[in-house]
C-alpha cells in the first residue's frame, strides 16, 4: 500500500468518533417514583435504563474502577441521577463503558485525572477453619425467557432496615435481620459489596473462582453499625447520636462474622488506582 494512502487512513482513523448513545436523557433521581428500589440497572436490547446512581457510581462503571476509589466534590457521591439511553445500530453492550464516558464528559463537563495511592485495605482470604461455602454448578437455565441473553438487571432494594441486591440470573444477596445470605455470588463481587459495611477497601485474595451460596450471622449491635456504615457509604450524613454509635463500634466485627464461613479479613496496605474528579457541573446540561 502506498505510504500516502496509509497515512491518510491512519489520519482518518485518528479522527474517527467513538460510539455514542443515539438518544440519552439524564434526570435527577426521584425516590418517590421508584417504590422500594433504591438503585437499579436494566439493559434490554438497545434500551438502557439506570436508576438512582451517583456520578461516582456511573464513573465507576464507565472506567472499570470501584466508586469508593473515586474522589471529587462531596455532591458527586450523594446526588443521584437516572439515565435513559438508546444504543446506536450495530453497537454492542461491550461498548457501553466507552459510550458512558462520552455522555458523562459531555453533560457534566467533567475534568478527570488518574492517580495511584496507598490505602489501608482488608485482604479477603481463605481462613484456616472449615469452609462453609457451597459452590454452585453452572446454571443451564441462566438465560430464561424473563431474562433473555443480552438482558442485564441489577437492582438494590431496601426493606425495613435491610438490604437486598439482585444481580440477575440467580445471583443475589440479602443483609437483613442480623443475617447475610448470598446466592451464586463470586468472591470478587462479594468483596466489592462488603466494602459498604466496612471501614476500608476490601480486596479479593481468596483465589476462589466459582459462584457460591453461603450465610453468616452478626450480633444485633454489629448489624446496626454495619448498616450505618452502608448509609455513610451511600453518601448519607448521620445524625450525631448515630455517628457516635458508629464511632464506638468495632471494625473487627465483620471479620469475626466471616470466620463462620471459613473466610478471613487481613489488614494490609496496598497501592490502588484512583480516579479524581477535578471539576464537574452539579446540574448536567440539557438533554
Amino acid at each position: 500500500m502506498p505510504r500516502a494512502i496509509l497515512a491518510l487512513l491512519l489520519a482518518a482513523s485518528a479522527f474517527a468518533q467513538s460510539p455514542q448513545f443515539e438518544v440519552a436523557s439524564i434526570k435527577r433521581f426521584d425516590p418517590s417514583a421508584q417504590g422500594q428500589v433504591g438503585a437499579g440497572v436494566h439493559v434490554d436490547g438497545a434500551q438502557i435504563r439506570v436508576v438512582g446512581l451517583s456520578l461516582r457510581d456511573y464513573l465507576g462503571f464507565a472506567y472499570s474502577i470501584k466508586a469508593t476509589l473515586i474522589s471529587g466534590p462531596d455532591w458527586t457521591a450523594t446526588e443521584r441521577f437516572d439515565i435513559s439511553a438508546t444504543l446506536p445500530a450495530g453497537s454492542t453492550t461491550a461498548q457501553l463503558p466507552e459510550m458512558l464516558q462520552a455522555l458523562l464528559a459531555d453533560r457534566f463537563q467533567m475534568k478527570l485525572h488518574r492517580d495511584k495511592k496507598e490505602f489501608p485495605v482488608y485482604a479477603l482470604i481463605v481462613g484456616k477453619g472449615v469452609s462453609k461455602l457451597k459452590e454452585t454448578p453452572p446454571n443451564p437455565d441462566a438465560d430464561k425467557e424473563d431474562e433473555p441473553k443480552g438482558t442485564v438487571n441489577v437492582a438494590t432494594t431496601r426493606s425495613g432496615n435491610g438490604l437486598n441486591v439482585n444481580f440477575g440470573h440467580g445471583s443475589s444477596y440479602t443483609f437483613a435481620n442480623n443475617r447475610f445470605e448470598a446466592h451464586r455470588l463470586t468472591m470478587a463481587i462479594f468483596a466489592g459489596n462488603l466494602e459498604r459495611f466496612s471501614d476500608r477497601q476490601i480486596v479479593d485474595m481468596t483465589g476462589l473462582a466459582g459462584q457460591y451460596d453461603f450465610a453468616f450471622d452478626v450480633a444485633p449491635e454489629d448489624y446496626i453499625a454495619m448498616m450505618l456504615r452502608a448509609a455513610v457509604w451511600a453518601g448519607a450524613n448521620l445524625p450525631p447520636e448515630a455517628q457516635k454509635m458508629l464511632d464506638a463500634s468495632s471494625p473487627a466485627a465483620l471479620g469475626d462474622a466471616l470466620q463462620q464461613i471459613g473466610l478471613k479479613l487481613e489488614a494490609r496496605k496496598a497501592p490502588l488506582d484512583v480516579l479524581v474528579i477535578d471539576d464537574a457541573l452539579k446540574t448536567p446540561t440539557a438533554n
